[in-house]
């Protein structure tokens, strides 16, 4: 449980590190959606940055996976059509809300923005919500 704690509390350090990094030297507000976003986007010119912001998160992720596995291991007990489908969602959400949680709960947050704390907290009840209602569903099928 401490550990657990602590490496909670690691990770968020390293977040809130990483997002003040990236407004101090790039002048950039760290949203995943906004960054991978513009990345695909043709008519983006600052590429290059975005380019090694997600290879940073793929790479980190790998190497996470390598040097303990025991962090990265989430049953999935759904079918890989159902995890496309709410993949679709998370991104439609993000287009709706101006923004994903990283954007809105780590960045707008500290910056004190409404429209953040509104977005937070919606993103919040949703999860919530699905995550109970998935639940219900998960133990009341047979």
């Amino acid at each position: 449980m401490i550990l657990s704690i602590g490496m909670a509390l690691l990770g968020g350090a390293i977040i809130g590190t990483a997002a003040s990094v990236l407004l101090y030297l790039v002048g950039r507000i760290c949203g995943i959606s906004g960054i991978v976003g513009g990345f695909i986007d043709p008519t983006t010119s600052d590429k290059a940055w975005r380019l090694a912001f997600v290879a940073g998160l793929l790479v980190g992720g790998v190497l996470l996976a390598r040097l303990a596995p025991s962090t990265m291991q989430t049953p999935i007990d759904h079918s890989l059509s159902m995890v496309a489908l709410a993949g679709l969602f998370v991104g439609a959400g993000t287009l709706m809300g101006g923004g994903c949680t990283s954007g809105h709960g780590v960045c707008g947050l500290t910056r004190f923005s409404t429209r953040s704390v509104i977005a937070t907290v919606m993103f919040m009840a949703t999860g919530a919500l699905t995550a109970s209602v998935m639940g219900w569903l998960h133990r009341s099928t047979p």
